[in-house]
């Protein structure tokens, strides 16, 4: 038996194994499922890739042909450096002044991997929307990602360690459960975006605000 055999046998198997699928999406649901993905790729990347990837090999989503360029992130290679990164995200954004170190080194890589992941979500075949895509996606990740790094330099300034964790912790079970959300109902996504954005913006002036006073505050003492 050839392997073209083993592979047609297989399909219908394939096709009739229950899964968690998304309805067909318009333009602004699957505008909405990128910038949601993007925004949250600016305060966890690798477990962006992780969900969705390991979410689309074992078959919980069944992407729509317009999005079907994902299919990249099942690849078991990137299943696994997504995993390892992860972990190695998980571990160093609990330890204060550290996490600060590691965001600053991924200044570049959320917001390239925001941008490619909309990219990848976005229908690929139109110049146009590639365009839209990229510019979205690593805006939306540099926000996302600036806000994140700048609270968290802050909540650095703490002398006790506790808050640094709790407001990790707080970040991974968001990003999972919105991570969820949007994968899961593209309309609720477009509400995840704008919350997200909102949030990030709101954190940027807040941050930019008590970095102002305390540079004024430091020549007075």
């Amino acid at each position: 038996m050839g392997l073209d055999t083993v592979v047609r046998v297989a399909a219908p198997l394939r096709r009739a194994t229950p899964r968690a699928t998304l309805p067909d999406m318009g333009i602004v649901e699957l505008l909405g499922v990128a910038s949601s993905v993007s925004l949250l790729a600016g305060w966890r990347i690798y477990l962006c890739v992780f969900a969705v990837g390991w979410a689309m090999r074992f078959g919980w989503l069944d992407l729509p042909d317009k999005i079907s360029s994902l299919d990249v992130l099942a690849n078991p290679w990137v299943l696994g450096a997504a995993g390892v990164g992860l972990v190695a995200e998980f571990l160093a954004d609990k330890v204060m002044w550290f996490d600060t170190m590691w965001d600053a080194v991924h200044t570049a890589v959320r917001p390239v991997g925001g941008a490619l992941l909309a990219l990848a979500i976005v229908d690929p075949a139109d110049p146009k929307w590639q365009a839209v895509a990229l510019l979205l996606g690593g805006s939306a990740a540099l926000a996302s990602h600036a806000a994140k790094a700048g609270a968290r330099a802050v909540v650095n300034a703490s002398p006790e360690p506790v808050s640094n964790i709790v407001v990790s912790t707080g970040e991974d079970v968001a990003t999972t459960g919105l991570l969820a959300v949007t994968l899961l109902n593209p309309i609720a996504a477009i509400f995840v975006a704008i919350a997200v954005a909102g949030g990030s913006l709101y954190a940027l002036v807040k941050v930019r605000g008590l970095l102002k006073r305390l540079v004024g505050a430091a020549p007075q003492s």
